[in-house]
């Protein structure tokens, strides 16, 4: 299989937490297309020593190797400073077919592809693809482990505050394409199930299918991808179950009661190991907010107003994929305003996460009272949502 054919230097990312996956990907890639190269910048580490140790390497092994300095004592800060003047080096030899990016274990794909895509057309670069590499076997563990990452040992920074399961749930989710390695044995029937529902969309492949390369250097769109990630205009999971794991959406019009809802974040954030979506405050009318919650962790956070609070003019400044998610969500009396969220996992309570939800909505009373009385409402999210300092 070629690539390239003296144009720009096509590039793929292959990411992933699970590392075994990751270099089965690799390696397939390097046989298939000959003459191409891997990059791996090792940030294990990097914290003690200051420095991320960069290899290049093809398919017959070792090529060489330096020693990157950290910027503003991030690793991460300093593969995003190297990577891009390696790459345009390689690029300017005009010698390799392909350039293969394997990012280390927490290091998400979505920054890296916006850095080359970003740089590419000064740097004679074309991002080609990008990939997550999944042990199915062992998504169920890294989906239910809120341990940080600097606890795991995968920390980025001294300041990464990210946990193991949204790290994961974000590699997972971010790709059009997952490849998968069965590294640690035969996956069960519902670790694939876990995966499919967790980016119905995506397409999962064997690491053994000979329509692999292909595909991952098919292309990728880093906008496309931004928006499907984005909780305003997120393709949120459609209900599903299979092998004891189900995915249950949830929508109603009607605002949350900040009090009771903020009571209750625990229990909902571990009602299921992956939940997402964006929802309202009666307090907040015109805030967007954002539901993120993976192996137990919950982050909320506000994304600006609904379309429905902005003037009409401010309209052709919001992206079209925003206004198209808007026009779905459309309604006469609340515009795009919804709870939209979705919770999965295995044994998932759905009946009880729908009784627990519908609890926190305002009261007819509390509804009936009108907006002046929402806005009266004392909100249990500031601390959250206007953090001092």
């Amino acid at each position: 299989m070629a690539a390239g054919g003296g144009g720009p230097l096509p590039v793929v990312i292959v990411g992933g937490l699970h590392a075994g996956a990751r270099r089965a990907v690799v390696e397939r890639l390097l046989r298939a297309v000959p003459g191409s190269v891997a990059l791996h910048h090792d940030l294990t580490g990097a914290a003690a020593s200051g420095s991320v140790t960069r290899t290049v390497r093809d398919a017959d092994g070792e090529l060489g190797a330096a020693v990157v300095p950290q910027v503003n004592d991030c690793a991460c800060c300093a593969l995003r400073a190297d990577l891009v003047p390696e790459l345009a080096r390689l690029a300017s030899e005009g010698a390799r077919p392909l350039a293969v990016l394997e990012l280390w274990d927490s290091v998400e794909p979505k920054s890296m592809a916006e850095v080359i895509d970003r740089h590419a057309a000064e740097s004679g670069l074309r991002l080609a693809g990008v990939v997550t590499a999944v042990d199915p076997a062992l998504v169920p563990a890294c989906l239910s482990c809120g341990d940080d990452l600097a606890d795991a040992g995968l920390a980025a920074a001294p300041r990464d505050r990210r946990t193991v399961a949204d790290t994961f749930a974000r590699q997972v989710e971010y790709p059009s394409l997952l490849a998968l390695a069965e590294v640690t044995g035969p996956p069960a029937d519902e670790d694939l199930a876990l995966l499919a529902q967790l980016h119905p969309t995506a397409r999962r492949i064997s690491v053994a299918n000979p329509a692999l390369p292909r595909l991952v250097l098919a292309g990728f769109d880093t906008a496309a991808a931004a928006a499907r990630q984005h909780p305003a205009c997120a393709l949120l999971p459609q209900r599903a179950e299979a092998h004891g794991v189900a995915t249950f959406v949830w929508r109603h019009r009607r605002p949350f009661h900040p009090g009771r809802l903020y009571a209750a974040l625990e229990e909902l954030s571990c009602a299921a190991p992956r939940s997402r979506g964006r929802f309202w405050l009666a307090p907040r009318p015109d805030t967007l907010l954002s539901w993120d919650a993976a192996g137990g962790a919950l982050c909320v956070d506000n994304l600006g107003p609904w379309l429905a609070a902005l003037p009409d003019a401010a309209w052709e400044m919001v992206p079209a994929e925003r206004r198209a998610a808007a026009a779905l969500d459309w309604d006469e009396e609340y515009g795009d305003r919804v709870q939209h969220l979705v919770f999965t996992g295995p044994d998932l309570d759905a009946a009880a996460v729908r009784a627990l939800l519908g609890s926190c909505l305002l009261t007819d009373a509390e509804f009936a009272a009108g907006r002046g009385a929402w806005t009266a409402l004392p909100s249990a999210f500031d601390a959250l949502l206007d953090p001092v300092g």
